[in-house]
């Protein structure tokens, strides 16, 4: 079985207190992207899970019960009584450690692959449980679209969306620890009153009209400060998003990668041959939202 299974910007996220579990309570915005991930799971009679893994950054990655997909596919055989027999093989196309829930897609695609494999017929809900027991982003890469999501952002309520949006991606060297930037993100906000997250109305009624240009100066990010306080880097990025033309720019999720909204495809293009010739990131990756989620191709 053949799955692809995309990533995700946060458009906005909304970030509340700590709470006791450790966890911040959140109010996030999701859509997801047309930058894919493949999985491709195969009986392994007798043989385990057997992990593998290519693509862009993939090597280093773990292919043991460290990895989201490995853990998704005990989850799903404990889940369903099935012997965790199965190949997995994971094409990486999403940014690692870029904030654009790489990890957690493959975990959802995973899910997804072998509940077709194993015919085990288990309903959505149900995986959307199992996939909210295995990470705060792993429900949503099995549902796609445009969604708020609450809680760690595991509860997601599907949002109206017209058109078509053009994403460019400026991918930074090295990665986030997202403990990290959470972590700088209470240290910045200490003896601050902080406001109960929410949803942006203004964002709502852009994604509502598909109007690119009102969506551009609704995005927001809680943890863009914490982000930028731990790769400086980052603001250098944004700023020349913002000289260049974009709609709007924000750090996506936890970091370090840069989103920035074009007007459209052929603007896309512009921004992003002009933020590749800056060389303050790594590359850059053109995207189209909101696409579905994790969907068998094969």
């Amino acid at each position: 079985m053949t799955v692809r299974v995309p990533a995700k910007v946060n458009l906005q996220l909304s970030v509340g207190q700590a709470r006791p579990d450790g966890f911040h309570e959140l109010v996030t915005v999701f859509q997801a992207v047309n930058l894919c991930d493949e999985i491709v799971v195969r009986p392994n009679p007798g043989g385990g899970i057997a992990l593998t893994l290519s693509g862009d950054d993939a090597e280093g990655l773990p292919t043991d019960a460290a990895n989201l997909a490995h853990q998704a596919a005990e989850a799903l055989a404990a889940h369903v009584g099935v012997e965790p027999d199965v190949a997995i093989h994971v094409h990486k196309a999403i940014p690692v450690a870029g904030g654009m829930a790489g990890g957690s897609a493959d975990a959802a695609g995973t899910l997804v692959a072998c509940d077709a494999l194993w015919r085990s017929g288990v309903p959505r809900e149900e995986l959307s449980a199992l996939a909210a027991d295995l990470g705060s982003d792993v429900p949503f890469p099995l549902q796609g679209g445009t969604a708020i999501g609450t809680g760690r952002g595991e509860n997601l309520t599907s949002v109206l969306s017209r058109g078509t949006f053009s994403w460019v991606f400026a991918l930074a060297d090295g990665g986030l620890s997202t403990p990290a930037v959470y972590g700088e993100c209470d240290r910045l906000r200490e003896g601050r009153s902080v406001p109960d997250p929410y949803v942006s109305d203004m964002l709502m009624q852009a994604l509502a009209a598909g109007d690119p240009v009102l969506l551009g100066i609704s995005l927001h990010n809680d943890l863009q400060a914490a982000a930028s306080s731990l790769r400086p880097s980052l603001g250098q990025v944004l700023a020349a998003g913002d000289d260049f033309g974009a709609l709007g720019g924000i750090v996506s999720g936890s970091g370090p990668t840069c989103a920035f909204l074009a007007r459209d495809e052929e603007h896309a293009l512009d921004l992003a041959v002009a933020l590749t010739s800056t060389g303050l990131c790594r590359t850059v990756r053109r995207a189209q939202g909101p696409v579905p989620g994790a969907r068998i191709t094969g």
